[in-house]
């Protein structure tokens, strides 16, 4: 083995690295510290938001994956009606809460109670249960706009509200008048964040029916209520890229997969190609894919 060179005493310690200012003088947000990579906000996050849907993690993988991406993680959301069914539902909203990552049951369960009358009853569960937030929709039901808007007032005195926009149905095509006004008003309600509906296979509401995405949808939302407080769901790599590029690296994605929440952040931190102009000193935007 050759031996280590001049003025060092063999392979560098994790220790011996310390995170670099990046050109604004910021802490850089890598681990390692010698790339100078530009800074993510600390938790808990204004912006930049990584919304998390889990379909039913088992409680033995629970903690590991928790305590792996918690550091880039800031919303859980427990899909669909798992929640309800989930008897390990306690030990894991204590974990979430240890990691200082948001829990919140899906928005279909919200519609489903409302379905049969127990909103009440599903509010006062949620919150012994120990959520700090709750989805309201409207996408799976004949709610009425009204009647979502109600619901989101009587929800925000007890939990951070997240409303989702859009249909689940992929024959239903809202315009983006309509769903802009649609998110401006549930922010009025008392909503904290708007969830722009994509399902987790990315093909409806937000996105057409290959994926790609619908550009004046969001060019509408985030005219009629700026970026910050809405966030896209986002679950495939190309509809990330998308938005990291039309919004920048700050721009707020949801349902990302758990496996999939550490090369998001590769992606927000220009560590792949895909997204490598972040890193450049003059920037110049590849275009939109």
């Amino acid at each position: 083995m050759s031996p280590p060179p001049e003025g060092t005493s063999g392979p560098p310690s994790a220790g011996r690295f310390r995170p670099l200012p990046d050109r604004d003088g910021r802490t850089a947000g890598d681990e390692a510290g010698f790339l100078g990579l530009p800074a993510r906000a600390p938790k808990p996050r204004p912006v930049g938001l990584t919304h998390v849907l889990d379909r039913g993690v088992p409680l033995a993988n629970f903690e590991p994956l928790v305590a792996s991406i918690a550091r880039f993680a800031d919303i859980w959301k427990f899909g669909w009606g798992t929640s309800y069914l989930d008897r390990d539902l306690g030990d894991k909203l204590a974990i979430l809460a240890r990691h200082q990552v948001l829990a919140c049951p899906g928005g279909t369960l919200a519609e489903i109670a409302w379905l049969r009358g127990r909103i009440g009853d599903f509010l006062a569960w949620a919150e012994a249960m120990g959520f700090a937030a709750v989805e309201i929709s409207n996408g799976a039901t004949a709610m009425t706009a009204t009647e979502k808007r109600r619901l989101i007032a009587l929800a925000a005195g007890r939990f951070v509200v997240l409303s989702e926009v859009g249909s689940k149905d992929p024959r239903v095509t809202c315009s983006p008048a309509d769903l802009a006004r649609q998110a401006r008003a549930d922010l009025e309600a008392g909503a904290r964040w708007i969830v722009l509906e994509g399902r987790e296979h990315g093909n409806v509401g937000l996105y057409r029916e290959d994926g790609s995405v619908r550009e004046e949808v969001v060019e509408a939302v985030i005219s009629a209520s700026g970026p910050g407080p809405v966030v896209f769901e986002a679950p495939r790599k190309e509809q990330q890229v998308w938005l990291i590029r039309r919004l920048g690296r700050d721009v707020n994605l949801g349902n990302v997969a758990p496996a999939d929440v550490l090369g998001l952040e590769t992606l927000r931190l220009g560590l792949r190609a895909d997204t490598l102009f972040l890193l450049s000193a003059d920037p110049e935007r590849p275009a939109d894919a």
